[in-house]
């Protein structure tokens, strides 16, 4: 009697409603009916993925983020482009969760964007930092240096042709897939100031009104007035350095 209430729900019309309950296809079509359906992943769309996001970033990693800033107060267009505004609302999240401030979606900002703990430096995972050029800073000085001997020219960027200091930064920092704004001041604000100690190849090294690529070492790529060109050399001065690691 079991085989055949069993079957007589499953299988309406078949010549299996006569097959004895201990046949095989009792217990499969039994496990068939109570096996509950799976749940979804728990945090399958909420949770932000693991790249890091910065100024430049594309794609639906930063539609998440936008989403989830969103969430958090911000008022942002989802459009999957890291640019100001997006730069800004992390940099305003991070200093009302005690996190460093330098607009940046690494594991700690991502964290607490995604609900963790650890929103004022408690003490799950916090990562090492990193000493060592990417390879998207190295791209950043490769594309400089690609560009040596180029003629100095102000409010231009024409690779192989001619830059101004920051039409240099702007043409070096596009190889490596970040977009950073045209002017020198504009780039200056949108980065975070650092320590010479901190600097890496491929942060910017600024003056007042110039700025060039940091090289490494103490040299800096850079497009000046003097000599009138793209040029590799030694820095001078007291200059401060700008980061958007």
């Amino acid at each position: 009697m079991l085989g055949t209430v069993v079957l007589g729900s499953a299988l309406l019309a078949g010549p299996a409603q006569a097959a004895p309950a201990g046949s095989p296809a009792a217990p499969a079509v039994a496990a068939q009916a109570s096996a509950p359906t799976a749940p979804a992943p728990a945090h399958a769309t909420s949770a932000l993925a693991a790249e890091k996001l910065r100024w430049g970033s594309q794609g639906s990693s930063v539609e998440q983020l936008q989403t989830a800033l969103n969430e958090h107060g911000a008022s942002l267009s989802v459009d999957g482009k890291f640019g100001p505004l997006t730069h800004g609302a992390v940099k305003d999240f991070q200093r009302s969760h005690g996190l460093k401030i330098d607009g940046i979606v690494g594991p700690e900002t991502r964290g607490a964007l995604n609900g963790g703990a650890s929103t004022s430096g408690g003490g799950t995972s916090a990562p090492a930092p990193s000493n060592s050029a990417t390879n998207s800073q190295q791209a950043i000085v490769d594309a400089a240096r690609s560009q040596i001997g180029a003629s100095y020219s102000w409010g231009t960027s024409k690779p192989g042709v001619s830059f101004d200091c920051s039409g240099l930064s702007l043409y070096a920092y596009k190889q490596a897939g970040i977009d950073l704004p045209r002017t020198s001041s504009q780039q200056v604000a949108a980065g975070t100031t650092i320590s010479k100690s901190e600097a890496q190849p491929g942060d910017l090294v600024v003056w007042p009104g110039h700025l060039g690529i940091y090289a490494g070492g103490d040299t800096v790529i850079d497009a000046g007035r003097t000599p009138g060109a793209v040029t590799e050399r030694t820095i001078w001065g007291s200059p401060t350095f700008v980061t958007f690691r």
